[in-house]
């Protein structure tokens, strides 16, 4: 497939509107299926089950009838609340953090299941006649009786109202547990760390990245964010051509024309920009896709929001910082050499840009170090942070990245705080070279 298309499925399935139109189509064909059965007297059992009460024409048509009701009433007030805590969330915690509320499968299944039950309500509605009515033409021999009431359609119709009283009782209590500030940096971090072990699946190697091999540079032929590249077809157009291409954007970074692409070592570009454009997706906005980047950058947007002056709220900031370290401390333990190629990477044909240890260091802990620097308790949590994320790194370029920027928070830190909290600041930074001082002398 290619990059838009692979794109395309994983934002279709992202969207708000996908699974309650998918229930939808399915609630309309079990529907149909159902009332096919009854009419052709496969579920005429039921009319004689001692446990069963039949519905008689009317209240089956009443029954349905308040269900579909009152299942596009709920809907709507689903919707509703959806949108309230969406807007609270983006207002309080950042706007980026829109897509994760819409994207979030609980918020999407219970809209999907009332949506869904009211359709099926609809469709079963239409199939009930009343005793007086007169039988459409071709009726089956179910339709020549007075009246016809589908009562396995109306019993799974019974099934379905007490299905939605559950996911009404559980999106009550989804909503406002999803909005605490909290559970929408663990739900960041632990897609975060999910992202890392995908993107950089082999530990405790820490082998140097492929030098590029340089070449005729192909440019970009649009405007926007990289928000997929399909490494599997840029291989492909690579050894169709016989050619190296070296990557010079990542997934995330905003391209426009005439900006260098890629270099192609081996072939014309002219001759494979085609192909290759097939294997870009650019979009206005950046997505998690092959994006770890866009995930620091939620958690670091986060914590510097939480330390503006107009909200000050150090402890939000804390809780950010402690899922940067760990993400930091992953990273730090991965060989950070993309697995392109898997088994054939001795002779892969594509060099992406690579990413070292200080790049992701700088993307998380350097882009909020100067708010943290401002509060004398985030900058004594960052440097434990620090600290901590750095004692099961086994390589010392790694743990000195990490030394340097905690350096770094201190310097910075010397110059906004004064008395005692740089006093206790100042405690804290000797004990955070002493961590590191043992931590070598161990080693």
């Amino acid at each position: 497939m290619t990059a838009d298309i692979r794109f395309f499925w994983a934002r279709l399935n992202a969207n708000y509107w996908f699974y309650p139109a998918l229930f939808s189509i399915i609630a309309a064909v079990l529907a149909f299926s159902l009332v096919w059965l009854d009419r052709s007297g496969w579920a005429q059992a039921l009319n004689d089950a001692d446990w069963l009460i039949p519905a008689r024409p009317k209240g089956a048509a009443d029954m349905l009838t308040v269900m579909a009701g009152s299942m596009i009433g709920v809907a709507s007030t689903v919707f509703s609340i959806t949108l309230v805590a969406v807007t609270y969330a983006s207002g309080n915690y950042g706007p980026r953090l829109l897509t994760n509320f819409l994207e979030d499968r609980g918020n999407q299944l219970s809209l999907a299941t009332f949506i869904g039950s009211f359709v099926y309500a609809l469709v079963v509605l239409r199939s009930v006649r009343a005793e007086d009515e007169t039988p459409a033409a071709g009726s089956g021999a179910a339709d020549a009786l007075p009246g016809f009431v589908p009562q396995l359609s109306l019993l799974v119709a019974y099934i379905l109202m007490a299905v939605c009283v559950g996911v009404l009782v559980f999106f009550l209590n989804h909503i406002p547990s999803s909005i605490r500030i909290n559970k929408v940096i663990e739900g960041i971090g632990e897609r975060l760390l999910r992202a890392i072990r995908e993107t950089y699946p082999v530990e405790d190697e820490f082998s140097d990245p492929v030098e590029q091999a340089g070449g005729e540079v192909l440019t970009a032929w649009g405007t926007g964010y990289v928000q997929l590249i399909d490494f599997d077809d840029l291989k492909q157009v690579a050894r169709d051509c016989g050619g190296t291409f070296s990557l010079k954007v990542r997934t995330g970074d905003f391209v426009h024309r005439d900006l260098a692409l890629m270099e192609i070592d081996g072939c014309k570009p002219d001759d494979v920009e085609d192909r290759v454009r097939q294997c870009f997706t650019l979009g206005p906005s950046r997505t998690p896709e092959q994006d770890p980047q866009f995930l620091i950058d939620e958690l670091v947007e986060i914590g510097l929001r939480a330390l503006s002056p107009g909200i000050n709220d150090p402890f939000t900031a804390i809780t950010a910082l402690h899922w940067l370290g760990a993400a930091t401390s992953e990273i730090g333990r991965r060989d950070l050499r993309k697995d392109i190629c898997g088994e054939d990477e001795d002779d892969c044909p594509i060099i992406p840009l690579p990413d070292n240890f200080a790049h992701y260091v700088k993307r998380g802990f350097g882009s909020i170090r100067s708010a943290v620097a401002t509060s004398a308790i985030a900058a004594e949590v960052m440097l434990d942070v620090i600290s901590h994320a750095a004692t099961p790194m086994k390589d010392e370029r790694r743990q000195q990245v990490l030394r340097d920027e905690g350096r770094l928070l201190g310097e910075q830190a010397r110059l906004i705080l004064i008395g005692p909290d740089l006093v206790t600041f100042e405690e804290h930074a000797a004990k955070f070279d002493r961590s590191f001082w043992t931590d070598n002398a161990a080693g």
